[in-house]
């Protein structure tokens, strides 16, 4: 069986993150585990064990219990940090420059508009959570071989509302 392909910690970052990144990336790296195998042990999909590793959400206690216990890692050195308030969206430059990530920005880009006509014919004026929010990624391969990125996002339709700001909306 073939070892498995592991995200590690990029050193260019590392300032932006949380101290606890580094902890965490390293006993990844050390056990060989993937974001896959993480999430099967926390009962939570591998994105959303990625973005704890990042700093991008916040961990519940059981998280961290897990996580100690998996990756051999201290609760104490990682608790109060991973489950206190995430700083979101400052783990890298906007527009972003990994190529990956500008990809996917290119695709808001390009197709954002277009996204947004289409949802409001749908569902009328309003907006996508990102906070009640899910995703998934998969991938697959076609019948000549080539492999396709399948990402799956999915967030709760919010209906703008038409109240002057401090009313509020019971």
């Amino acid at each position: 069986m073939a070892e498995p392909r592991l995200a590690t910690l990029d050193s260019s970052i590392v300032d932006r993150l949380p101290a606890y990144s580094k902890s965490l990336f390293d006993a990844k790296t050390e056990k060989g585990l993937t974001f896959e195998s993480i999430a099967q042990q926390l009962g939570r999909s591998e994105v959303a064990v990625a973005a704890l590793f990042y700093g991008q959400a916040q961990a519940s206690s059981e998280d961290v219990e897990k996580l100690s216990g998996l990756l051999g890692v201290p609760k104490e050195t990682i608790a109060s940090q991973m489950m206190g308030f995430p700083d979101r969206g400052r783990a890298g430059p906007m527009p972003p420059v990994e190529p990956l990530i500008y990809r996917l920005y290119e695709v808001v880009q390009n197709y954002g508009y277009a996204f947004k006509a289409v949802l409001n014919e749908k569902f009328g004026d309003g907006i996508m959570s990102a906070i009640c929010f899910n995703t998934n990624v998969e991938k697959e391969t076609d019948e000549s071989g080539a492999e396709w990125v399948v990402i799956t996002l999915r967030g709760k339709w919010y209906v703008h509302s038409r109240l002057p700001c401090g009313f509020r909306v019971e």
